[in-house]
Protein backbone atom coordinates (compact mmCIF):
# COMPACT_ATOMS: atom_id res chain seq x y z
CA UNK A 1 0.00 0.00 0.00
CA UNK A 2 1.13 3.76 -1.11
CA UNK A 3 2.24 5.27 1.62
CA UNK A 4 0.21 8.62 2.94
CA UNK A 5 1.59 11.85 0.61
CA UNK A 6 2.74 14.85 3.02
CA UNK A 7 0.83 18.08 1.21
CA UNK A 8 0.59 20.80 4.27
CA UNK A 9 1.33 20.97 7.48
CA UNK A 10 -0.88 22.75 10.58
CA UNK A 11 -0.32 21.66 13.93
CA UNK A 12 0.33 18.09 12.75
CA UNK A 13 1.72 16.97 9.46
CA UNK A 14 -1.50 16.91 7.15
CA UNK A 15 -1.53 13.51 4.67
CA UNK A 16 -3.87 13.03 2.15
CA UNK A 17 -4.14 9.24 1.32
CA UNK A 18 -3.48 7.31 -1.81
CA UNK A 19 -6.82 5.11 -1.40
CA UNK A 20 -8.78 8.18 -0.85
CA UNK A 21 -7.36 9.82 -3.47
CA UNK A 22 -9.95 9.17 -6.43
CA UNK A 23 -12.79 10.47 -4.68
CA UNK A 24 -11.70 13.77 -6.13
CA UNK A 25 -11.04 17.48 -4.67
CA UNK A 26 -10.73 21.17 -5.14
CA UNK A 27 -8.09 24.07 -4.94
CA UNK A 28 -9.23 26.85 -4.75
CA UNK A 29 -8.45 30.41 -4.15
CA UNK A 30 -8.06 34.14 -5.33
CA UNK A 31 -5.47 34.74 -7.76
CA UNK A 32 -1.76 35.25 -6.68
CA UNK A 33 -2.63 33.08 -3.39
CA UNK A 34 -0.87 29.79 -3.71
CA UNK A 35 -2.93 27.33 -6.27
CA UNK A 36 0.05 26.89 -8.55
CA UNK A 37 2.68 25.80 -6.37
CA UNK A 38 0.18 23.48 -4.00
CA UNK A 39 -1.09 21.68 -7.81
CA UNK A 40 2.59 21.39 -8.34
CA UNK A 41 3.17 19.66 -4.90
CA UNK A 42 0.42 17.50 -4.97
CA UNK A 43 1.35 16.48 -8.24
CA UNK A 44 4.92 15.92 -7.46
CA UNK A 45 3.61 13.58 -4.69
CA UNK A 46 1.22 11.44 -6.81
CA UNK A 47 4.30 10.70 -9.17
CA UNK A 48 6.18 10.07 -6.42
CA UNK A 49 4.59 7.06 -5.71
CA UNK A 50 3.87 5.78 -9.33
CA UNK A 51 0.51 7.62 -9.85
CA UNK A 52 0.64 9.59 -13.51
CA UNK A 53 -0.81 13.45 -13.60
CA UNK A 54 -2.62 15.20 -16.65
CA UNK A 55 -2.62 18.98 -15.84
CA UNK A 56 -3.50 21.82 -17.81
CA UNK A 57 -0.36 24.39 -17.57
CA UNK A 58 -2.49 27.55 -17.85
CA UNK A 59 -0.15 30.17 -17.02
CA UNK A 60 2.87 28.93 -18.82
CA UNK A 61 5.01 27.78 -15.83
CA UNK A 62 4.13 24.19 -14.79
CA UNK A 63 7.09 22.66 -16.56
CA UNK A 64 9.27 23.74 -13.91
CA UNK A 65 8.01 20.46 -12.39
CA UNK A 66 10.74 18.91 -14.31
CA UNK A 67 13.81 20.49 -12.47
CA UNK A 68 15.23 20.29 -9.50
CA UNK A 69 14.18 23.16 -7.78
CA UNK A 70 16.78 25.74 -6.37
CA UNK A 71 17.76 26.93 -2.82
CA UNK A 72 16.01 30.06 -2.21
CA UNK A 73 15.47 32.27 1.27
CA UNK A 74 11.70 31.89 0.98
CA UNK A 75 11.93 27.59 0.72
CA UNK A 76 14.81 27.60 3.38
CA UNK A 77 12.28 29.29 5.48
CA UNK A 78 9.36 27.04 4.89
CA UNK A 79 11.62 23.87 5.17
CA UNK A 80 12.71 24.89 8.39
CA UNK A 81 9.64 25.78 9.69
CA UNK A 82 8.04 22.43 8.98
CA UNK A 83 10.90 20.77 9.96
CA UNK A 84 11.16 19.29 6.85
CA UNK A 85 14.48 17.41 7.67
CA UNK A 86 14.98 14.88 4.59
CA UNK A 87 13.65 17.53 2.05
CA UNK A 88 15.73 17.09 -1.04
CA UNK A 89 15.58 19.33 -4.75
CA UNK A 90 14.15 16.97 -7.05
CA UNK A 91 12.16 17.42 -10.51
CA UNK A 92 9.40 14.82 -12.00
CA UNK A 93 8.92 12.94 -15.15
CA UNK A 94 7.23 15.57 -17.65
CA UNK A 95 5.58 14.94 -21.17
CA UNK A 96 4.93 17.86 -22.92
CA UNK A 97 1.63 18.47 -24.49
CA UNK A 98 -0.45 20.92 -26.87
CA UNK A 99 -3.12 20.95 -28.90
CA UNK A 100 -1.67 23.80 -31.13
CA UNK A 101 1.42 21.71 -31.32
CA UNK A 102 4.08 24.41 -30.79
CA UNK A 103 4.61 23.77 -27.08
CA UNK A 104 4.67 19.94 -26.77
CA UNK A 105 3.56 16.45 -28.81
CA UNK A 106 0.56 17.69 -30.86
CA UNK A 107 -2.59 16.43 -29.44
CA UNK A 108 -5.62 14.91 -31.22
CA UNK A 109 -8.90 13.80 -31.28
CA UNK A 110 -11.29 12.55 -34.70
CA UNK A 111 -14.39 14.37 -35.48
CA UNK A 112 -16.14 11.38 -35.04
CA UNK A 113 -14.60 10.66 -31.69
CA UNK A 114 -15.88 14.29 -30.45
CA UNK A 115 -19.05 14.08 -31.72
CA UNK A 116 -22.10 16.39 -31.89
CA UNK A 117 -22.72 17.26 -28.97
CA UNK A 118 -19.55 18.51 -27.70
CA UNK A 119 -19.32 19.58 -31.08
CA UNK A 120 -21.94 21.72 -30.61
CA UNK A 121 -21.12 23.49 -27.83
CA UNK A 122 -17.62 24.21 -29.35
CA UNK A 123 -19.17 25.60 -32.45
CA UNK A 124 -21.79 27.57 -29.97
CA UNK A 125 -25.17 26.13 -31.89
CA UNK A 126 -28.53 26.53 -30.71
CA UNK A 127 -31.15 23.62 -30.04
CA UNK A 128 -32.11 23.57 -34.57
CA UNK A 129 -28.20 23.83 -35.36
CA UNK A 130 -27.38 20.85 -32.84
CA UNK A 131 -30.33 18.80 -34.29
CA UNK A 132 -28.92 19.38 -37.41
CA UNK A 133 -25.48 18.63 -36.80
CA UNK A 134 -26.44 15.36 -35.11
CA UNK A 135 -28.25 14.37 -38.40
CA UNK A 136 -25.36 15.28 -40.62
CA UNK A 137 -23.34 12.70 -37.95
CA UNK A 138 -26.10 9.95 -38.46
CA UNK A 139 -26.10 10.22 -42.85
CA UNK A 140 -22.90 9.78 -41.84
CA UNK A 141 -22.66 6.90 -39.90
CA UNK A 142 -25.72 4.87 -41.82
CA UNK A 143 -23.01 5.62 -45.01
CA UNK A 144 -20.20 4.36 -43.92
CA UNK A 145 -18.51 7.85 -44.18
CA UNK A 146 -15.29 8.31 -41.51
CA UNK A 147 -15.37 11.74 -40.25
CA UNK A 148 -11.87 12.48 -38.76
CA UNK A 149 -10.30 15.80 -39.41
CA UNK A 150 -12.50 19.37 -40.04
CA UNK A 151 -12.47 18.62 -44.05
CA UNK A 152 -14.32 15.79 -43.37
CA UNK A 153 -17.03 17.55 -41.54
CA UNK A 154 -17.40 20.39 -44.11
CA UNK A 155 -17.54 18.31 -47.11
CA UNK A 156 -19.72 16.19 -45.49
CA UNK A 157 -21.82 19.64 -44.41
CA UNK A 158 -22.31 20.54 -47.89
CA UNK A 159 -23.16 17.55 -48.97
CA UNK A 160 -26.25 16.94 -47.14
CA UNK A 161 -26.78 20.76 -47.38
CA UNK A 162 -27.12 20.14 -51.23
CA UNK A 163 -28.70 16.85 -51.36
CA UNK A 164 -31.75 18.08 -48.34
CA UNK A 165 -34.18 16.95 -50.19
CA UNK A 166 -32.68 13.50 -50.82
CA UNK A 167 -32.83 12.61 -47.24
CA UNK A 168 -36.17 14.90 -45.94
CA UNK A 169 -37.80 11.23 -45.79
CA UNK A 170 -35.51 8.79 -43.81
CA UNK A 171 -34.08 11.76 -41.96
CA UNK A 172 -36.53 14.64 -41.34
CA UNK A 173 -35.78 18.41 -42.56
CA UNK A 174 -32.29 19.92 -42.61
CA UNK A 175 -32.66 23.37 -42.72
CA UNK A 176 -29.71 25.49 -45.22
CA UNK A 177 -29.65 28.21 -42.70
CA UNK A 178 -28.74 25.32 -40.33
CA UNK A 179 -25.87 24.42 -42.50
CA UNK A 180 -24.50 27.44 -43.28
CA UNK A 181 -24.13 28.46 -39.31
CA UNK A 182 -22.62 25.18 -38.66
CA UNK A 183 -20.28 25.97 -41.05
CA UNK A 184 -19.42 29.32 -40.05
CA UNK A 185 -19.02 28.09 -36.45
CA UNK A 186 -16.35 25.87 -38.22
CA UNK A 187 -14.05 28.44 -39.81
CA UNK A 188 -14.26 30.66 -36.60
CA UNK A 189 -12.47 27.86 -34.64
CA UNK A 190 -10.43 27.18 -37.33
CA UNK A 191 -9.05 30.83 -36.83
CA UNK A 192 -8.27 29.99 -33.16
CA UNK A 193 -6.45 27.21 -34.45
CA UNK A 194 -8.92 24.08 -33.48
CA UNK A 195 -8.23 22.27 -36.37
CA UNK A 196 -5.05 21.51 -35.44
CA UNK A 197 -6.99 19.50 -32.90
CA UNK A 198 -9.20 17.37 -35.15
CA UNK A 199 -7.47 14.85 -36.93
CA UNK A 200 -5.33 11.14 -36.71
CA UNK A 201 -2.83 9.88 -35.21
CA UNK A 202 -5.62 9.99 -32.63
CA UNK A 203 -4.50 10.56 -29.05
CA UNK A 204 -3.81 6.96 -27.18
CA UNK A 205 -5.03 7.34 -23.64
CA UNK A 206 -2.82 4.26 -22.54
CA UNK A 207 0.61 7.42 -23.43
CA UNK A 208 -0.96 9.27 -20.06
CA UNK A 209 -0.52 6.44 -17.86
CA UNK A 210 3.21 5.15 -18.08
CA UNK A 211 5.93 5.10 -15.30
CA UNK A 212 9.78 6.05 -15.41
CA UNK A 213 12.39 3.83 -15.16
CA UNK A 214 12.31 4.67 -11.20
CA UNK A 215 8.66 3.86 -11.34
CA UNK A 216 7.44 7.53 -11.06
CA UNK A 217 4.38 8.45 -12.84
CA UNK A 218 4.84 10.84 -15.98
CA UNK A 219 3.42 14.19 -15.36
CA UNK A 220 1.92 15.10 -18.24
CA UNK A 221 1.22 18.81 -18.77
CA UNK A 222 -0.58 20.23 -21.70
CA UNK A 223 0.77 23.72 -23.05
CA UNK A 224 -2.48 25.98 -22.52
CA UNK A 225 -1.45 29.56 -22.24
CA UNK A 226 -2.76 30.01 -25.69
CA UNK A 227 -5.08 27.56 -25.53
CA UNK A 228 -7.08 29.44 -23.16
CA UNK A 229 -7.37 32.49 -25.39
CA UNK A 230 -9.83 30.14 -27.12
CA UNK A 231 -11.82 28.92 -23.96
CA UNK A 232 -14.73 27.04 -25.90
CA UNK A 233 -11.96 24.92 -27.51
CA UNK A 234 -10.16 24.68 -24.04
CA UNK A 235 -13.11 23.38 -21.76
CA UNK A 236 -14.34 20.71 -24.99
CA UNK A 237 -11.22 19.35 -25.15
CA UNK A 238 -11.10 18.58 -21.41
CA UNK A 239 -14.47 17.60 -21.27
CA UNK A 240 -13.73 14.82 -24.15
CA UNK A 241 -10.33 13.83 -22.39
CA UNK A 242 -12.85 13.15 -19.14
CA UNK A 243 -14.92 11.33 -20.86
CA UNK A 244 -12.64 9.43 -23.64
CA UNK A 245 -11.20 8.23 -19.97
CA UNK A 246 -14.55 7.00 -18.29
CA UNK A 247 -15.57 5.10 -21.83
CA UNK A 248 -11.90 3.32 -22.55
CA UNK A 249 -10.87 2.90 -19.55
CA UNK A 250 -11.90 -0.88 -17.44
CA UNK A 251 -13.63 -1.05 -13.93
CA UNK A 252 -11.27 -1.32 -10.68
CA UNK A 253 -12.81 -0.30 -7.73
CA UNK A 254 -10.97 1.44 -5.11
CA UNK A 255 -7.69 0.48 -5.61
CA UNK A 256 -4.86 1.47 -3.10
CA UNK A 257 -3.89 4.38 -5.09
CA UNK A 258 -5.37 6.25 -8.39
CA UNK A 259 -4.31 5.04 -11.79
CA UNK A 260 -4.54 8.47 -12.88
CA UNK A 261 -5.13 12.31 -11.20
CA UNK A 262 -6.32 14.80 -13.60
CA UNK A 263 -5.98 18.36 -12.88
CA UNK A 264 -8.49 20.56 -14.13
CA UNK A 265 -7.17 24.27 -13.73
CA UNK A 266 -9.54 27.07 -14.50
CA UNK A 267 -12.37 24.92 -13.69
CA UNK A 268 -15.21 27.68 -13.94
CA UNK A 269 -14.84 27.57 -17.63
CA UNK A 270 -15.76 23.92 -17.96
CA UNK A 271 -19.09 24.96 -16.73
CA UNK A 272 -19.92 28.57 -17.89
CA UNK A 273 -22.90 28.76 -20.32
CA UNK A 274 -22.82 24.67 -19.89
CA UNK A 275 -25.76 23.22 -21.52
CA UNK A 276 -28.19 21.29 -18.74
CA UNK A 277 -27.94 17.92 -20.86
CA UNK A 278 -24.04 17.68 -20.96
CA UNK A 279 -23.38 19.34 -17.30
CA UNK A 280 -25.75 16.51 -16.01
CA UNK A 281 -23.44 13.87 -17.93
CA UNK A 282 -20.49 15.29 -16.33
CA UNK A 283 -22.18 15.34 -12.97
CA UNK A 284 -22.51 11.36 -13.81
CA UNK A 285 -19.47 10.80 -15.05
CA UNK A 286 -17.02 12.59 -11.99
CA UNK A 287 -19.54 10.33 -9.59
CA UNK A 288 -18.53 7.26 -11.17
CA UNK A 289 -15.20 7.90 -12.80
CA UNK A 290 -13.61 7.44 -9.50
CA UNK A 291 -14.04 3.62 -9.93
CA UNK A 292 -11.80 3.27 -12.93
CA UNK A 293 -8.99 4.92 -10.45
CA UNK A 294 -9.10 8.45 -11.83
CA UNK A 295 -9.04 11.18 -9.28
CA UNK A 296 -10.39 14.43 -10.79
CA UNK A 297 -9.24 17.90 -9.26
CA UNK A 298 -10.82 20.89 -9.97
CA UNK A 299 -8.59 24.15 -9.79
CA UNK A 300 -10.27 27.46 -9.98
CA UNK A 301 -10.74 30.96 -8.06
CA UNK A 302 -13.82 29.84 -6.12
CA UNK A 303 -16.05 26.60 -5.10
CA UNK A 304 -18.84 28.45 -6.43
CA UNK A 305 -17.64 28.47 -9.75
CA UNK A 306 -18.42 24.89 -9.97
CA UNK A 307 -22.45 23.52 -9.86
CA UNK A 308 -23.29 21.71 -6.52
CA UNK A 309 -23.81 18.56 -7.75
CA UNK A 310 -20.29 18.78 -8.91
CA UNK A 311 -18.90 20.53 -5.22
CA UNK A 312 -20.47 17.31 -3.46
CA UNK A 313 -18.40 15.07 -5.46
CA UNK A 314 -15.03 16.47 -3.63
CA UNK A 315 -14.48 15.24 -0.41
CA UNK A 316 -10.43 16.35 -0.77
CA UNK A 317 -10.13 20.25 -0.49
CA UNK A 318 -7.18 22.93 -0.33
CA UNK A 319 -8.85 26.60 -0.24
CA UNK A 320 -6.35 29.40 -0.11
CA UNK A 321 -7.30 32.88 0.72
CA UNK A 322 -10.62 34.36 -0.68
CA UNK A 323 -10.86 38.28 -0.55
CA UNK A 324 -14.03 40.30 0.64
CA UNK A 325 -14.72 43.43 -1.03
CA UNK A 326 -17.89 43.44 -2.08
CA UNK A 327 -21.28 41.87 -0.64
CA UNK A 328 -21.20 38.83 -3.22
CA UNK A 329 -17.63 38.28 -2.57
CA UNK A 330 -18.39 37.87 1.35
CA UNK A 331 -21.51 35.62 0.15
CA UNK A 332 -18.59 33.38 -2.21
CA UNK A 333 -16.45 33.66 1.46
CA UNK A 334 -19.56 32.40 3.87
CA UNK A 335 -20.25 29.75 0.52
CA UNK A 336 -16.93 28.55 1.07
CA UNK A 337 -16.95 28.26 4.83
CA UNK A 338 -19.66 26.39 5.22
CA UNK A 339 -18.38 23.42 2.49
CA UNK A 340 -16.38 22.37 5.43
CA UNK A 341 -15.85 20.15 8.55
CA UNK A 342 -16.37 22.67 11.56
CA UNK A 343 -13.12 22.91 13.62
CA UNK A 344 -14.63 24.69 17.27
CA UNK A 345 -11.04 26.28 17.44
CA UNK A 346 -11.11 28.37 13.89
CA UNK A 347 -13.47 31.06 12.80
CA UNK A 348 -13.84 29.58 9.31
CA UNK A 349 -15.30 32.82 7.58
CA UNK A 350 -13.14 34.97 9.14
CA UNK A 351 -9.48 32.76 8.63
CA UNK A 352 -10.55 32.65 4.56
CA UNK A 353 -9.82 36.20 4.23
CA UNK A 354 -6.76 36.43 6.36
CA UNK A 355 -4.65 33.65 4.83
CA UNK A 356 -1.09 34.27 3.57
CA UNK A 357 0.54 32.82 0.34
CA UNK A 358 1.03 29.63 0.52
CA UNK A 359 -1.22 28.69 3.61
CA UNK A 360 -4.59 27.15 3.51
CA UNK A 361 -7.19 25.54 5.24
CA UNK A 362 -7.14 21.98 4.24
CA UNK A 363 -9.01 19.47 4.82
CA UNK A 364 -8.26 15.30 3.28
CA UNK A 365 -10.55 12.29 3.06
CA UNK A 366 -9.52 9.85 6.12
CA UNK A 367 -9.48 6.27 6.33
CA UNK A 368 -13.52 6.03 6.52
CA UNK A 369 -14.07 8.25 3.64
CA UNK A 370 -15.32 11.11 6.30
CA UNK A 371 -13.54 14.53 5.80
CA UNK A 372 -11.61 15.56 8.63
CA UNK A 373 -11.56 18.65 10.82
CA UNK A 374 -10.43 21.95 8.78
CA UNK A 375 -7.02 23.07 9.57
CA UNK A 376 -5.03 26.35 8.95
CA UNK A 377 -1.85 24.84 6.88
CA UNK A 378 1.18 26.02 5.48
CA UNK A 379 1.62 23.91 2.36
CA UNK A 380 4.98 22.39 2.08
CA UNK A 381 7.58 23.57 -0.72
CA UNK A 382 7.63 22.08 -4.17
CA UNK A 383 11.00 19.49 -4.52
CA UNK A 384 11.10 20.94 -7.87
CA UNK A 385 11.75 24.41 -9.59
CA UNK A 386 8.94 26.71 -9.52
CA UNK A 387 8.04 28.98 -13.18
CA UNK A 388 8.60 28.30 -16.28
CA UNK A 389 11.25 26.54 -17.92
CA UNK A 390 13.63 27.56 -21.07
CA UNK A 391 12.38 27.09 -24.64
CA UNK A 392 15.89 24.94 -25.26
CA UNK A 393 14.67 22.74 -22.25
CA UNK A 394 11.64 22.22 -23.65
CA UNK A 395 12.70 21.45 -26.87
CA UNK A 396 14.74 18.83 -24.90
CA UNK A 397 11.98 17.15 -22.89
CA UNK A 398 9.97 16.76 -26.18
CA UNK A 399 12.62 14.89 -28.30
CA UNK A 400 13.85 12.68 -25.53
CA UNK A 401 10.00 12.04 -24.58
CA UNK A 402 8.88 8.17 -24.73
CA UNK A 403 6.00 9.58 -27.57
CA UNK A 404 8.88 11.53 -29.15
CA UNK A 405 7.54 11.14 -33.45
CA UNK A 406 4.92 9.04 -32.62
CA UNK A 407 2.16 12.63 -32.65
CA UNK A 408 4.22 15.12 -34.77
CA UNK A 409 3.15 13.70 -37.96
CA UNK A 410 -0.57 13.92 -39.20
CA UNK A 411 -1.74 11.24 -40.90
CA UNK A 412 -4.65 12.05 -43.70
CA UNK A 413 -6.37 8.74 -44.67
CA UNK A 414 -9.62 8.36 -46.91
CA UNK A 415 -12.45 9.30 -45.44
CA UNK A 416 -15.30 11.55 -46.01
CA UNK A 417 -13.71 14.18 -48.02
CA UNK A 418 -11.30 12.29 -50.27
CA UNK A 419 -14.41 10.02 -50.76
CA UNK A 420 -17.32 12.59 -51.74
CA UNK A 421 -14.88 14.64 -53.57
CA UNK A 422 -14.39 11.32 -55.95
CA UNK A 423 -18.66 10.94 -55.73
CA UNK A 424 -19.00 14.43 -57.16
CA UNK A 425 -22.44 14.49 -58.62
CA UNK A 426 -23.80 11.02 -57.89
CA UNK A 427 -25.99 10.11 -55.12
CA UNK A 428 -24.83 9.39 -51.40
CA UNK A 429 -25.20 5.72 -51.03
CA UNK A 430 -27.30 4.57 -48.05
CA UNK A 431 -26.05 1.55 -46.03
CA UNK A 432 -28.79 -1.47 -45.82
CA UNK A 433 -29.19 -2.68 -42.01
CA UNK A 434 -26.44 -5.29 -42.52
CA UNK A 435 -23.90 -2.64 -43.37
CA UNK A 436 -23.59 -2.73 -47.32
CA UNK A 437 -24.74 -0.73 -50.38
CA UNK A 438 -27.27 -3.07 -52.21
CA UNK A 439 -26.58 -3.67 -55.17
CA UNK A 440 -23.05 -2.34 -54.41
CA UNK A 441 -19.97 -4.72 -55.64
CA UNK A 442 -18.50 -6.28 -52.55
CA UNK A 443 -15.29 -4.27 -51.62
CA UNK A 444 -12.22 -4.03 -49.10
CA UNK A 445 -13.31 -2.80 -45.56
CA UNK A 446 -11.66 0.24 -44.34
CA UNK A 447 -9.72 -1.63 -41.31
CA UNK A 448 -7.85 -3.25 -44.51
CA UNK A 449 -5.85 0.22 -45.30
CA UNK A 450 -4.67 0.96 -41.63
CA UNK A 451 -0.80 -0.53 -41.90
CA UNK A 452 -0.39 -3.78 -40.28
CA UNK A 453 -4.43 -4.78 -40.98
CA UNK A 454 -4.31 -6.65 -44.16
CA UNK A 455 -4.03 -10.01 -44.70
CA UNK A 456 -0.51 -9.44 -46.73
CA UNK A 457 2.95 -10.84 -45.06
CA UNK A 458 5.83 -8.36 -44.93
CA UNK A 459 9.26 -9.29 -44.95
CA UNK A 460 8.09 -13.01 -43.85
CA UNK A 461 6.54 -11.99 -40.84
CA UNK A 462 3.07 -13.46 -40.43
CA UNK A 463 0.15 -11.18 -39.91
CA UNK A 464 -2.90 -13.33 -38.35
CA UNK A 465 -1.05 -13.69 -35.16
CA UNK A 466 -3.22 -13.43 -32.37
CA UNK A 467 -2.94 -9.91 -31.88
CA UNK A 468 -3.42 -9.37 -35.40
CA UNK A 469 -7.08 -11.47 -35.27
CA UNK A 470 -8.01 -9.53 -32.26
CA UNK A 471 -7.32 -6.17 -33.54
CA UNK A 472 -9.58 -6.66 -36.90
CA UNK A 473 -12.20 -7.90 -35.03
CA UNK A 474 -12.16 -4.29 -33.14
CA UNK A 475 -11.86 -2.87 -36.10
CA UNK A 476 -14.44 -4.39 -37.53
CA UNK A 477 -16.20 -3.07 -34.48
CA UNK A 478 -15.71 -0.09 -35.03
CA UNK A 479 -16.45 -0.07 -38.74
CA UNK A 480 -19.92 -0.55 -38.71
CA UNK A 481 -22.30 2.37 -37.75
CA UNK A 482 -23.43 1.05 -34.24
CA UNK A 483 -19.56 0.43 -33.63
CA UNK A 484 -18.88 3.85 -34.61
CA UNK A 485 -21.75 5.16 -32.60
CA UNK A 486 -20.50 3.31 -29.39
CA UNK A 487 -17.38 3.93 -29.68
CA UNK A 488 -18.08 8.04 -29.68
CA UNK A 489 -19.01 8.16 -25.77
CA UNK A 490 -21.12 9.28 -23.23
CA UNK A 491 -20.72 13.16 -24.05
CA UNK A 492 -20.35 12.11 -28.11
CA UNK A 493 -22.97 9.83 -28.63
CA UNK A 494 -25.37 11.06 -31.11
CA UNK A 495 -28.41 8.66 -28.56
CA UNK A 496 -27.58 10.75 -26.25
CA UNK A 497 -28.99 13.71 -27.59
CA UNK A 498 -32.81 14.27 -26.83
CA UNK A 499 -33.18 17.10 -29.56
CA UNK A 500 -34.61 15.41 -32.25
Amino acid sequence: MAAPLLIAQGEEPIYLLPRMANRHGLVAGATGTGKTVTLQVMAEAFSSIGVPVFAADVKGDLCGISQPGTDNPKIAERVRKLKLDKFVFAGCPVTCWDVLGEQGHPVRATISEMGPLLLARLLNLNDVQESVLALVFKIADDSGLLLLDVKDLQAMLQYVGDNAKQFQTQYGNISAASIGSIQRGILAIQQQGGEKFFGEPALNLDDLLQTDSNGHGLVNILAADKLIQSPKLYATFLLWMLTALFEQLPEVGDPDKPRLVFFFDEAHLLFSDLPKIIEDKVVQIVRLIRSKGIGVYFVTQNPLDLPETVLGQLGNRVQHALRAFTPKDQKSVRAAAETFRPNPALNIQEVITQLAVGEALVSFLDDAGTPTIVERALICPPHSQIGPITPELRKQLIQTSVVAGVYEKAVDRESAFEILKARAGQPLPTQSAAGTTPGAPASPPWYENIPGMSHTTTGGRRSDSVVDVMAKSAARAMGSSVGRQIIRGVLGSILGNSKR
